[in-house]
């Protein structure tokens, strides 16, 4: 091999595979956490309130619990859009957000004793909803900010719930879904908080 063409491998990388393509390679890879910064972007420039944050916790929440009451790990991720459907549905029928969700919780316990599977990850996750669900409905009951506080902070707390199925390598949800997670509620609720401390 001659200097020159030496030369250009160690420039653009090991044969003949730029550094740039490795880079584009571990953004795809990253993709859940890239979704994540710009759905937590977006509802944060949109103005997000104490109903959209309390909303988007206990979706969360919700997205685990029917995963595990179901056994299936991909209905993680269709229960974000499911769950957001039943939210504006259960509004006009004059159901609040929580109130809804409530009954999705109900009918999926039933159906998770009906199917049989097993209860270990299902209590886990049902305790998690009731605790997330819990504070964000004691936001909804306090003052606006002082609300707006205590469920950015629940948003955030939250994470630690995605960090601990991120290291169960997907076992209950897709890691895909858990790291989109973390990424979306530590970014909008921090950046909640910071406007708050703020302004």
């Amino acid at each position: 091999m001659n200097p020159s063409t030496s030369e250009a491998i160690d420039r653009s990388g090991s044969c003949g595979h730029p550094h740039g393509h490795s880079r584009g390679h571990a953004l795809r890879h990253r993709w859940p956490a890239v979704v994540g910064a710009l759905a937590a972007v977006s509802s944060f420039l949109t103005g997000a309130d104490r109903t959209t944050v309390g909303i988007v916790v206990a979706i969360a929440a919700t997205c685990y619990f029917s995963a595990a009451a179901l056994g299936r790990p991909w209905v993680a991720w269709a229960a974000i859009p499911g769950g957001s459907v039943l939210i504006v549905a259960g509004g006009v029928l004059g159901a609040g957000p929580l109130v809804t969700l409530g009954v999705v919780a109900a009918i999926l316990t039933v159906v998770a004793l009906a199917l049989g599977v097993s209860r270990t990850p299902v209590t886990v996750e049902a305790a998690g909803l009731l605790a997330y669900g819990g504070l964000v409905a004691l936001g909804f009951a306090l003052a606006p900010t002082a609300g707006l506080v205590l469920v950015a902070v629940t948003l955030v707390a939250h994470a630690a719930w995605d960090v601990a199925h991120l290291r169960r390598g997907g076992a209950v949800v897709p890691r895909s879904l858990s790291e989109f997670c973390v990424v979306l509620d530590v970014l909008l609720g921090a950046a909640i908080l910071a406007e708050l401390v703020l302004f």
